[in-house]
């Protein structure tokens, strides 16, 4: 009986013993994901990237697309007539690009804690591959319009705290002067420091808020899930317009009215920010029997192969940029020939490569170094307007391009939807030389009738003086 009391009080003892340690341990904090930070202003860039190709993929830029671009008439001339091939370039780019913000993706996506998320690389590529959408990361009629229209508002607001960070920055250099400077008075640089110090503040608070607003304060994994879903949407979407199978053809013809037709499940309102869809969700388009376990990418090698030049073109021989501004600086001497001296000549001539100067040396053998001729020089001047009317738009579009890819733009959002096959990258290199060729041999001729008229006009007014002296003196 005794022992039986004693073994109640111990466990009694171990009980208590138990709950006060219970009662005094503290409660376990939620473990806070940790957020993008200075991240956000490159993934902000590529938002506002796949906003874009989305804005691009419409079915109002779709027909400006099969109707304007492809049909221009210095694409036609001197870069192909071939519909298909013309619009198998335009995939082929828009594909690239997407592939460029999903590898910026998949480096980001490394930091999330998802597991999925982090694989999000093997995924994008199964799903370019076998159409196959595992974790239905395309996006539905549903959610896509309030998907994108929250990407647009975290890419204004982190914009804007981007120039508020500057802003700031500026601010606090500014004071720092202020302290160091001794030309004030005292009273006034006192109350330049206290106005300045309060604008500090005002910014600094305004940043805290920005940064509650933006992708600032994101996880990694909700800023790669937006990324992630917005990417298969926008390949699907791909896929659709292009009529792209898992066989990796590319298409002869865009479909006339993609709103229109029963497979067109998803619609791109003309508002970038905006999207309707028809049907159904993507992904019900999109259904592969057999999926792959594993994906090597093969779409993407395959489509980056049909963006290489070929060997005859401007872009293979490295020529396109160094042409489009050649031509840029020959539009603007065309437009005033009275305007050019010898020097701007002489730069003109040290542009040109080897096989353009044999040419025009071949072109102006025989030319007279009279000319005088007003009704040819009126010839010249018309032929080489129609020259330049379907010549200058592919060169201007081949400096927005590459401006637009330039270091300092990558995180910008494009302002334009020119496309590799609307510059001079893929134009033939002996039609291009040929054309730029005549145009400099009509330079010539107008260069040279403006200088002999300017300097008849010269010794005319020179005669008319002299006559007026001689009358005057007698």
């Amino acid at each position: 009986m005794a022992l039986e009391t004693w073994l109640i009080k111990v466990k009694t003892a171990i009980s208590n013993g138990l709950d006060s340690v219970l009662a005094t341990a503290p409660t376990p904090k939620p473990i806070k994901k940790s957020t993008v930070g200075v991240l956000a202003f490159e993934i902000a860039g590529l938002m506002s990237k796949l906003l874009h190709l989305w804005q691009s993929l419409s079915d109002k830029n779709v027909v400006r697309l099969r109707n304007e671009s492809i049909c221009l008439e210095g694409v036609r001339k001197i870069v192909s007539n071939d519909e298909a091939f013309l619009l198998g370039l335009a995939c082929t780019e828009i594909v690239e690009n997407l592939r460029l913000v999903a590898k910026s993706v998949s480096r980001i996506s490394k930091k999330c804690e998802d597991s999925n998320l982090r694989s999000f690389e093997r995924f994008f590529d199964e799903f370019a591959d076998t159409g196959r959408d595992r974790h239905n990361w395309i996006l539905s009629h549903k959610d896509v319009d309030a998907k994108y229209k929250k990407m647009d508002r975290l890419v204004t607001a982190t914009s804007a705290l981007y120039k508020q960070i500057e802003d700031a920055s500026v601010t606090e250099t500014y004071l720092k002067k202020m302290h160091q400077c001794k030309d004030y008075d005292s009273t006034i640089k006192q109350q330049k420091i206290t106005d300045l110090q309060q604008k500090i503040l005002f910014q600094k608070q305004e940043i805290k808020y920005l940064k509650e607003r933006s992708l600032w304060n994101r996880s990694f994994d909700t800023a790669t899930s937006l990324l992630a879903r917005s990417i298969f949407t926008v390949l699907a979407r791909i896929k659709l317009v292009f009529g792209i199978g898992h066989g990796y053809t590319y298409p002869a013809s865009l479909p006339r009215s993609l709103s229109a037709s029963a497979s067109a499940t998803v619609y791109p309102s003309d508002n970038a920010s905006s999207c309707n869809f028809v049907s159904g969700p993507l992904s019900n388009s999109y259904k592969h029997e057999e999926a792959m376990n594993s994906s090597n990418g093969i779409f993407f090698e395959s489509n980056s192969k049909v963006l290489k030049p070929p060997a005859s073109t401007l872009g293979a021989a490295a020529l396109a940029l160094h042409y489009a501004n050649l031509m840029i600086v020959m539009e603007k001497m065309i437009k005033s020939p009275q305007l050019v001296g010898l020097d701007a000549r002489d730069d003109v001539y040290a542009m040109l490569p080897n096989s353009i100067r044999s040419g025009l040396r071949e072109r102006l053998k025989g030319v007279g170094f009279s000319a005088s001729d007003p009704v040819l020089a009126g010839e010249w001047r018309e032929a080489l307007g129609k020259i330049l009317g379907w010549l200058s738009p592919l060169a201007h579009n081949m400096i927005k391009w590459q401006s637009e890819r330039s270091f300092e733009q990558q995180n910008l959002m494009p302002k334009t939807n020119v496309l590799l096959l609307q510059t001079l990258f893929f134009a033939n290199k002996e039609k291009a030389e040929a054309a730029i060729t005549e145009l400099l041999v009509g330079l010539n001729y107008i260069w040279r009738f403006e200088r002999e008229m300017n300097a008849k006009a010269l010794f005319e007014c020179a005669n008319f003086n002299g006559f007026l002296n001689l009358e005057s003196s007698s």
